[in-house]
């Protein structure tokens, strides 16, 4: 089963997850329950924006503005596989 974003949904991380920044790693993390992973700049960025404020069609403006480059499908690829993990929610509105 796949799961899908709504671009009208307002990711934030779950209760349980947060993202720091490791120096051991000099990277942003995503840190959950006996899980650690690292994130790559883009990754780190997204999150960032999950706050449950903005859409995700907002992030992905937002991303815009930052980067030269930014795939709407690819963002919400990213924040389905989350959302699959649990570890990114989106309250139904």
């Amino acid at each position: 089963m796949t799961t899908t974003v709504p671009r009208t949904g307002r990711p934030r991380l779950a209760r349980f997850v947060k993202t720091r920044y490791d120096k051991a790693r000099d990277r942003q993390v995503l840190l959950g329950p006996e899980t650690v992973v690292t994130l790559n700049p883009t990754g780190a960025d997204i999150l960032a924006l999950c706050d449950s404020t903005r859409t995700v069609d907002e992030i992905v403006d937002e991303l815009g503005r930052r980067y030269d480059r930014v795939v709407d499908d690819e963002v919400e690829a990213f924040l389905a596989k989350l959302v699959a993990r649990r570890w990114v929610e989106i309250p139904d509105e």
